[in-house]
């Protein structure tokens, strides 16, 4: 593993030993010592603790990985993983809102229409992208995109990373929960294939609203809730403090969302989480989306519809024996 240039406190034992490899190097290279066998020990401790720590991290922890600065965002995938990309601006109504970019692309040969919140890596892009929070305008050029592809009979694809919809009073104002209600009620029944992937924060409405897919991938290191933990953590105890105990409560993981039958599947990350090798990443991004589209697009449009309407009806309806 490469140095970690931006690490949590619970990657402190392995930070430490990174740090140890640099300077037994350092010392190697001052004094033309050999210690070849010293760093070979350290590189297996580095291993065996990577290994320990990323596949027993808490739900907090996984959140913490998700808010990676560091982390591919919906750009960087549309650069990795398609071989072009024209983008579409506006609502036709309002503005372009840049929480939310999109248009279409050609994956392995394939038209696609990708849509995703877009966060920005610098103060600057997050300031323009409004920290991937979307105004309905927002919501609406998504669901202008999708009829669009609905249109010419190209499936979508939609990447998930936000900490919410912007809860703003304009934003109430034109129309947040009415915007994102219009693309759950329209995504549900558009007549092409859809994938989701969240592959950072699932927040909430925010994520929902493009978030209705045949297929609902979370990658391993991210979450998806009706609410963040710290805000879980203000409602009930009055505190940020427990935000800890929140995110074990409201059961947001990847292997939480599978097992409750919420999503179709976790996408494995590289160790250490996706922005560690960017590139592994959109790899096996690329091949989930390739390998479901041929799937997807086999079925008749009726039977599309129905499945995507009974698999999300299903959700949260327990049988009593």
């Amino acid at each position: 593993m490469e140095q970690i240039k931006t690490s949590f406190d619970f990657e402190k034992p392995l930070t430490d030993l990174i740090q140890q490899i640099d300077k037994v190097k350092q010392i190697a290279e001052k004094t033309k010592v050999d210690m070849s066998a010293t760093i070979d020990e350290l590189n297996k401790k580095v291993a065996d603790t990577s290994q320990s720590l990323y596949n027993n991290l808490t739900g907090w922890q996984k959140v913490q990985m998700s808010r990676h600065p560091e982390r591919p965002q919906t750009l960087d995938y549309i650069k990795m993983i398609c071989d072009d990309f024209i983008e579409l601006h506006g609502d036709r109504t309002v503005k372009d809102d840049k929480a939310i970019v999109g248009g279409f692309a050609t994956i392995a040969g394939q038209t696609v229409m990708i849509i995703g919140h877009q966060k920005g890596k610098n103060t600057k892009e997050r300031q323009f992208h409004n920290f991937g929070m979307a105004n309905p305008e927002g919501y609406r050029k998504a669901l202008r995109l999708m009829r669009l592809a609905e249109k010419f009979n190209k499936p979508v694809i939609t990447f998930i990373d936000t900490m919410g919809a912007y809860p703003g009073l304009e934003a109430e104002e034109r129309g947040q929960g009415e915007a994102i209600a219009r693309n759950l009620l329209e995504m549900s029944v558009l007549k092409v294939p859809i994938l989701c992937f969240i592959v950072g924060e699932g927040a909430s409405g925010g994520a929902l609203g493009i978030g209705i897919g045949d297929k609902v991938y979370m990658l391993e290191h991210t979450w998806y809730s009706v609410i963040s933990p710290e805000s879980c953590s203000s409602i009930l105890w009055r505190s940020w403090d427990f935000k800890e105990r929140a995110a074990e409560c409201l059961k947001l993981t990847s292997e939480d969302m599978f097992k409750n039958g919420l999503i179709d599947g976790v996408v494995k990350e590289p160790l250490g989480g996706a922005h560690q090798d960017p590139e592994w990443m959109a790899a096996n991004l690329k091949q989930h989306i390739v390998s479901d589209l041929k799937e997807l697009k086999s079925m008749s449009v009726e039977k599309l519809v129905s499945k995507r309407i009974d698999k999300f009806c299903a959700m949260g309806v327990v049988n009593e024996g």
